[in-house]
């Protein structure tokens, strides 16, 4: 059955309350192109209805005893790894962000966000770290890390990295309120400042994503651009405890400069070399995790403008969804388009324009895209709505991914790609998330030493 706009109307009547809109107040003109083509009502309406009930995946849905973010949700209540009550890091990051957004747009009332973010700030304070980092997983119910692979049961610096986007928000939220306000913005600068960066260095000129007591480096995985990571150098450089030098971003991240690339897909440049093979590019999450925070609009360093190299690698996606070489039913611009890691017919897998062998479709793709390709992103938003419906909107908003020329449509989420739709819906707004963000001083401090420009970096 299609969700068709009686449909709309009805369920924004029974999820929604005050919600922000495109055209509401504190707006970042940087934000916003012209989407005149659709109707703004019932882009605004669609935006707020699918914000809101995306959001509930983190409230509604979150683990109770922590109140962080289950790592997924089966509404077939099928879990064959029976963790139903895991959560994960770096998708708890991204709920914390989506909670402030919940306070922001008045889906929940500031007492109730204030003592779901200090329950939580308190389980994270309670388990074990490693370093300062966090584990990828944690079981919620029990406050034990669960490992993630073999020798990675330990310290994971980049989905630390991604809680830490969410810590630096939370005390700006809240550091000139009330009284109660301060002792959280106190608590996420506390476990902010507790990340020992510079240990992750393993000694070396470059950041290394895992190390575990039992099995020390044995990851041996070295974070080097351009990936979803980059978050990572830029927490590190902000650091005002643990510190890393400049010298790493540049050396490591960076390469030496090696990062920069004349790649070009679709007649359309990449910018920077992505980790991936000569001539590819990588899924779409990569424009999206590092930049909830970090606004990439108006951002640039020595080897990129960082909102032409997000929107460029949304543009190829959109590319590649117009030429759609192996006529996958429901591709185009104004139909499906997107690509990431998701879950996918054959398991999970990291899709991109040169990893699609079964016609799957991640809506984060599309719909995290939002500030950089609004126009397409609400078109495939009104896609999926007007085409699909019921089969691909669920409790917890569009449903992870699926396949038209399949016709799979799992009712399953995952809290990695539940998150970045809340937030860059809002960034695309009024940029609340990124004004927090970057408002912050450490993180000026931390950009400046990497030899960043911003319009919001304070001389």
């Amino acid at each position: 059955m299609k969700l068709t706009y009686l449909t709309i109307t009805a369920l924004i009547g029974l999820y929604t309350t005050s919600c922000s809109s495109p055209t509401g107040k504190d707006k970042d003109s940087t934000t916003q192109q012209d989407t005149s083509e659709a109707n703004s009502y019932d882009n605004d309406s669609l935006l707020n209805l699918v914000q809101k009930q995306t959001f509930q995946y983190f409230w509604d849905g979150a683990e109770p005893n922590s109140g962080l973010s289950r790592e997924r949700i089966h509404l077939d209540g099928d879990y064959p790894q029976n963790d139903q009550n895991v959560v994960t890091i770096g998708g708890s990051g991204f709920g914390l962000m989506s909670i402030l957004i919940g306070i922001h747009n008045n889906y929940i009332t500031k007492d109730e966000g204030r003592a779901h973010i200090k329950r939580s700030l308190n389980f994270l304070d309670s388990v074990d770290r490693f370093k300062g980092a966090w584990s990828h997983w944690y079981f919620g119910d029990t406050g034990k890390a669960k490992a993630f692979s073999q020798n990675d049961d330990g310290g994971d610096i980049v989905e630390t990295a991604f809680m830490a986007e969410a810590l630096i928000c939370i005390r700006e939220f809240y550091k000139d309120g009330t009284e109660m306000d301060k002792e959280i913005a106190a608590k996420a600068d506390t476990l902010w400042r507790g990340i020992d960066w510079n240990f992750y260095r393993n000694g070396k000129d470059l950041l290394y994503w895992h190390w575990s007591p039992k099995h020390g480096w044995g990851m041996n995985h070295a974070i080097q651009g351009f990936d979803e990571c980059m978050i990572a150098y830029i927490m590190a450089a902000s650091s005002p405890t643990y510190p890393i030098p400049a010298s790493t971003y540049h050396k490591g991240w960076a390469r030496s400069g090696a990062i920069k690339s004349t790649t070009e897909k679709y007649g359309i440049p990449t910018i920077l070399k992505h980790n991936a093979k000569e001539g590819e590019i990588g899924p779409l999450f990569w424009a999206h995790y590092s930049f909830l925070g970090l606004n990439p609009k108006g951002l640039s360093d020595q080897y990129a403008n960082y909102e032409d190299v997000v929107t460029n690698h949304t543009k190829i996606n959109i590319a590649y969804a117009n030429a759609n070489p192996k006529n996958f039913k429901g591709y185009g611009a104004n139909k499906g388009w997107g690509w990431t890691a998701s879950y996918s017919t054959n398991g999970y897998n990291a899709h991109h324009p040169d990893n699609d062998p079964t016609g799957v479709i991640s809506p984060t793709a599309a719909l995290s895209s939002m500030p950089y390709t609004p126009k397409e992103s609400l078109q495939f938003m009104h896609y999926l709505k007007d085409s699909i419906g019921d089969k691909i909107f669920g409790k917890y908003g569009f449903y992870d991914a699926y396949s038209e020329s399949e016709n799979w449509f799992p009712q399953r989420y995952l809290a990695i790609d539940q998150g970045p739709i809340v937030v860059m819906i809002q960034n695309y707004k009024d940029a609340f998330i990124w004004n927090l963000f970057m408002q912050a001083p450490d993180v000026q401090e931390g950009l400046k030493k990497l030899g960043f420009s911003s319009r919001y970096i304070k001389e």
